[in-house]
């Protein structure tokens, strides 16, 4: 038995090549993701010198070359990231999209000069460590043998109420909110976004599971129900960017990016949750551990939001703070010399 046993912890044999593939181009998709945050706002600011900006309603950027190539960057990212899905488990794809705020972060403080302070810096590591402790403990996707399997799952009463309640407060936001507070609430547009790609995200597992399937020689496309979520993933994809772009010329990138992923994952699970019924398959453990993952993803966020356009004089007190409390929960002195040192350095570079 014991043999047995030591057999089976060293039965692993490296990840296969469909799982090196996947990660390959998820990796790629992370990295053209977070570049087209960069790209598509040097786009915006420029068409906004000689023209209407996109944060008060105008489409002079559709005119701009630049904003082009950041448009075809990310939907490069996006198909990546699509292809990736088809090799690889969600559990190896998902968490490494958080990589794309890291990158667009750090592109939007060396090329944008978007100023980063250390406390945006450890708002992005919650939301990356919230949104991985989600998806690591997410269960295994059933298996799909029709498209007429998801639209049965997406036409239960269950998922109905969800996708009702999302367009209600979509349209709230859009005609009662956005005329008021979409220059000042940043939470305005990347709810707008993120609600309708909790949809999208929905219809595109849909679609890409009957494209596979016809790949495989099970023809799909004479399914009325296909065509139906290719007109569900185009409208709220062009939602989503129209939106997208109003957050991005309104607001700081280094913001915008994290705290579109972290809403966008969050609400894409709970529909994932609501239509596939995921936590049926789950022990408590791994429901509680998911929940944890969500209050550090709004510890993440709520740091990131409130921290951005303090003084540094302000962010030097919630250091002291913050530095008190670890001491308290019992980190050495060494560690917290390190932070301090780091402190230092960051406040100097910026």
């Amino acid at each position: 038995m014991a043999a047995a046993g030591e057999e089976g912890a060293y039965s692993y044999k490296g990840m296969s090549a469909d799982n090196i593939k996947g990660l390959v181009l998820a990796l790629s998709s992370s990295f053209f993701i977070g570049a087209s945050f960069i790209v598509k706002k040097k786009g915006l600011k420029k068409a906004g010198a000689s023209g209407i900006r996109a944060g008060v309603g105008g489409y002079s950027y559709l005119y701009e070359p630049l904003w082009w190539v950041g448009m075809i960057t990310m939907i490069v990212g996006e198909i990546a990231n699509f292809a990736a899905y088809a090799f690889a488990p969600a559990i190896l794809v998902t968490p490494l999209g958080a990589l794309s705020i890291i990158i667009s972060a750090v592109l939007a403080h060396i090329i944008l000069r978007e100023k980063l302070h250390i406390f945006g810096i450890l708002g992005c590591v919650l939301c990356v460590v919230g949104s991985t402790t989600i998806v690591l403990h997410a269960p295994q996707e059933r298996e799909i043998q029709s498209v007429i399997e998801v639209w049965d799952l997406a036409t239960e009463p269950a998922f109905l109420f969800y996708a009702a309640l999302v367009i209600t407060a979509v349209f709230v936001l859009i005609i009662h909110f956005i005329p008021q507070y979409g220059q000042t609430h940043i939470m305005v547009y990347i709810g707008v976004c993120s609600l309708v790609g909790s949809l999208s995200v929905m219809s595109v597992k849909a679609l890409g599971i009957a494209l596979k399937l016809t790949l495989s020689g099970m023809n799909q496309l004479t399914y009325p129900q296909t065509w139906a979520f290719t007109i569900v993933v185009i409208t709220c994809v062009i939602t989503q960017m129209n939106y997208l772009n109003k957050a991005l010329d309104t607001f700081n990138t280094a913001v915008v990016s994290p705290i579109y992923y972290v809403m966008f994952t969050s609400l894409t699970i709970l529909a994932s949750v609501i239509m596939f019924k995921d936590w049926d398959r789950q022990n408590p453990t791994q429901i509680v551990t998911e929940m944890c993952g969500f209050v550090t993803i709004l510890s993440g966020t709520f740091l990131l939001h409130k921290t951005k356009d303090l003084s540094d004089g302000m962010l030097s007190t919630l250091m002291v703070i913050f530095l008190l409390l670890m001491l308290l929960l019992g980190h050495s002195p060494g560690t917290c010399c390190s932070w301090i040192l780091y402190f230092i350095f960051v406040k100097n570079e910026n």
